[in-house]
């Protein structure tokens, strides 16, 4: 089964929970223990991506290893070309919808195009929008942001990127955010969008994963908390896929 396949059938029935794990050699201490623990505590996919320099061989060897010790499905979550793996099982083709900078929009995928056909990978088209915050994200991606009031705006961009054929979108508020996307903003969209609905950025505590996916988040993914509190994923995790789509 296509990973987009396995990710609509799923959210279908209930929200999802992925992981994003940055391939960077300073940031994965036990790797394979911590991998072993998010099967057991039950996430979806293993989402990799984050740096921007990023070590194509040792990428590709992080990429095997989480195959080698799990059968979760490994999604690319590049933050530049350099983020592009053959060994991985599927790639968010992502535009930077409200970037400042069109390389962000459409010159980096046209840069990236004949790679990607190259290693013959599974793609997801995926629209990319930034709210505030937006963190590391919004300052490398020149991104206009989307203000946490202007909830119309984040559903102009959502419903231009269904209607331009993308098959997610994902509000992010910016790794180590202070709070998440707001949940009326999640609600709005939702309420306005056919494709799922990813959120990540800010998300520390089972309470506002619950929030988050009651307002309509068909996916939730956490990142900078299994760096800085792994063990607290184990809650989140139960939290989001016991809700029901």
């Amino acid at each position: 089964m296509k990973i987009k396949d396995f990710i609509y059938e799923t959210v279908s029935k209930r929200a999802m929970h992925f992981t994003l794990i940055d391939p960077d050699r300073n940031k994965l201490n036990n790797l394979e223990d911590k991998v072993k623990s998010l099967v057991e505590f039950g996430t979806d996919a293993v989402l990799i991506g984050g740096s921007t320099d990023i070590d194509q061989e040792f990428l590709d060897s992080t990429v095997l290893k989480i195959k080698q010790i799990s059968k979760l499905p490994v999604i690319l979550f590049p933050g530049g070309l350099n983020g592009l793996s053959g060994k991985a099982d599927a790639l968010f083709f992502m535009s930077l919808m409200n970037s400042k900078d069109p390389y962000w929009i459409t010159r980096a995928q046209a840069d990236g195009a004949l790679l990607v056909k190259e290693l013959g990978i599974e793609t997801i088209p995926m629209a990319y929008l930034i709210i505030e915050p937006g963190m590391k994200a919004g300052e490398i991606g020149k991104a206009d942001l989307i203000k946490r009031s202007d909830t119309k705006r984040a559903v102009q961009y959502s419903l231009a990127a269904q209607y331009l054929g993308m098959q997610i979108v994902y509000l992010e508020a910016g790794s180590g955010a202070d709070k998440p996307v707001p949940a009326e903003m999640i609600r709005k969209v939702k309420d306005n969008v056919d494709i799922p609905i990813i959120v990540g950025g800010g998300i520390r505590t089972p309470e506002q994963a619950k929030e988050i996916v009651e307002a309509g988040a068909d996916i939730i993914n956490t990142g900078t908390i299994t760096e800085e509190n792994f063990d607290a994923l184990k809650e989140i995790i139960s939290t989001v896929k016991a809700h029901k789509n």
